[in-house]
């Protein structure tokens, strides 16, 4: 039986095999030859993330990522068009078949143009659901990085992905030739690994709740009478993408919704029932308020409330807190970045004027909206190289619009005098930064806030554990507290270490004198 590793493991096990093969020697040369390096083969159920940790590979290792899902082509675009071309043998003329480039060679080669990274993935989705005429096609592709004559060039890594035979009847089995030349990377779902990641990127309060409850239905796959139902990783990431644009727009969300992406219609209708409680309860025990330290009156019945409810006002509280955090990190990231490129237009601006260039060089106006074009073309460049996840553009695009609204700054009140528009800058800067640590100050107070209440309400049990638990999951949580501090935070968790040690000393002396 083949090891089965959770998704955040076979990531690792795919930039670890990224590192070796792009590794050279003292000459330059791959210390694994191109021609031995073996395509990585992801095994896996559909839809738990195989696709999002090639990106996140490519943006975490600088290289760049093509991806292709190899059903979607036929055996034309594949190997290439066929063309009659002449050629001379002994002295004669012959007419000899040969094909165009393939379109996903040509691809490889257009990408490595237009990023000028030389290096990258080459990943192709479905690679054991082809059809019948492309089969042969991908075992030789497989076993010799080859789309009919044309190879796809060194540097270029090949991952390839495919479901298990149970979960799509398309599925081709492979030869022992074949998987005797391909690292193969078996994966399975895992809830507290995707609660990770779900954290990381903000998947709705209410189905991190529900999945707390319901663990069975994170990832399901049954067959009916009428059919498949399933329930996949990416469905409840993007229904959560639905629900918060909705909940904008005052769309209300019920079970039609959920079904349309949670493919199970009892998984779809016990969590649109959960969310209508959630949202009950987000109106009833006033979070906000919570947050700002009062306690509502409607708090105090929470004691004796079902656990599945205590567990509502757990993923409320944490969802309202990972709101800010992520906010947090995301100004942070914006101003760090604006940072950076003042102290580029100062630097130039010192040197204008040291060399008394023309006005229009000595000018931060100019200067700004040099920095802000070549921000965008960067941005945009990485984008298309697929080496850009999507916080960092969103940063990159917020960072241009602070440039243009420091050039507007400059247009109305600058005077033309480097140091007095200079001056300007700072003190739009400064001002975003003050503002910035006034809702740094406000995130630290909702913190302490949210454990005196749960102090409160519940004294120090399971609830605190719980709520301590998920902070320490978070990864925007722990970045805030690591760098800002709380002190509810860092007692609480003293607290409850103590007693871990205190009930393992006396399970210890417990069993020493054999009770």
């Amino acid at each position: 039986m083949n090891i089965r590793l959770n998704i955040k493991e076979a990531k690792q096990e795919v930039i670890n095999t990224v590192r070796a093969y792009l590794k050279k020697d003292e000459t330059g040369a791959y210390e694994i030859p191109p021609e031995r390096q073996r395509p990585i083969l992801l095994m896996g159920p559909p839809g738990i993330g195989k696709t999002a940790i090639m990106e996140q590979v490519a943006q975490e290792c600088g290289i760049s990522l093509i991806s292709y899902t190899i059903t979607h082509h036929t055996r034309q675009s594949a190997i290439g068009l066929p063309f009659i071309s002449k050629k001379e043998y002994g002295g004669e003329e012959y007419s000899v078949t040969e094909y165009t480039m393939s379109e996903i060679v040509a691809s490889v080669y257009d990408q490595i143009e237009l990023s000028g990274i030389s290096e990258g993935i080459l990943f192709l989705d479905e690679i054991n659901c082809v059809s019948e005429t492309l089969a042969p096609t991908m075992l030789q592709f497989l076993q010799y990085k080859m789309f009919g004559n044309h190879k796809v060039p060194d540097g270029f890594i090949i991952v390839t992905a495919g479901n298990p035979p149970q979960y799509n009847k398309s599925v081709r089995d492979f030869d022992i030739v074949t998987l005797d030349r391909v690292k193969r990377i078996d994966i399975e779902e895992d809830f507290p690994v995707w609660k990770e990641y779900a954290y990381q990127m903000g998947i709705h309060g209410a189905i991190l709740s529900y999945l707390e409850i319901r663990k069975k239905d994170f990832y399901s796959v049954k067959t009916q009478i009428d059919g498949r139902q399933f329930v996949t990783a990416r469905g409840w990431e993007d229904l959560s993408r639905i629900i918060k644009v909705y909940e904008k727009m005052g769309i209300p969300v019920n079970e039609r919704l959920c079904v349309q992406y949670l493919q199970d219609s009892e998984i779809a209708a016990g969590f649109a029932s959960y969310y209508e409680l959630y949202s009950k309860y987000r109106t009833l025990y006033r979070i906000p308020e919570i947050l700002e330290g009062s306690v509502p009156e409607e708090s105090t019945v929470l004691r004796e409330a079902p656990f599945d409810e205590k567990l509502s006002i757990l993923g409320l509280l944490i969802d309202s807190l990972s709101q800010e955090f992520t906010a947090y990190a995301e100004k942070q990231r914006v101003q760090k970045r604006v940072l950076e490129e003042l102290t580029t237009v100062r630097g130039a601006l010192k040197r204008s004027t040291e060399l008394k260039t023309d006005a229009g060089e000595n000018n931060a106006k100019y200067l700004l909206a040099g920095r802000r074009l070549l921000c965008e073309q960067e941005t945009e460049r990485l984008k298309k190289a697929r080496m850009l996840d999507r916080e960092s553009e969103r940063v990159e695009r917020k960072v241009s619009a602070r440039l243009r609204e420091m050039e507007k700054l400059v247009s109305l009140e600058g005077n033309g005098d480097p140091r007095h528009d200079f001056t300007l800058l700072k003190q739009s800067f400064d001002a975003a930064e003050t503002a910035r640590k006034e809702e740094i100050a406000a995130t630290d107070r909702h913190l302490t806030n949210s454990f005196r209440f749960l102090s409160a309400t519940f004294g120090e049990g399971q609830e605190i554990v719980l709520f301590l638990s998920e902070l320490t999951a978070g990864y925007y949580s722990l970045k805030f507290v690591n760098e800002n501090g709380n002190e509810a935070f860092y007692r609480y968790n003293r607290l409850l270490l103590l007693k871990d040690r205190r009930e393992s000393l006396q399970q210890e002396a417990l069993s020493l004198l054999g009770i």
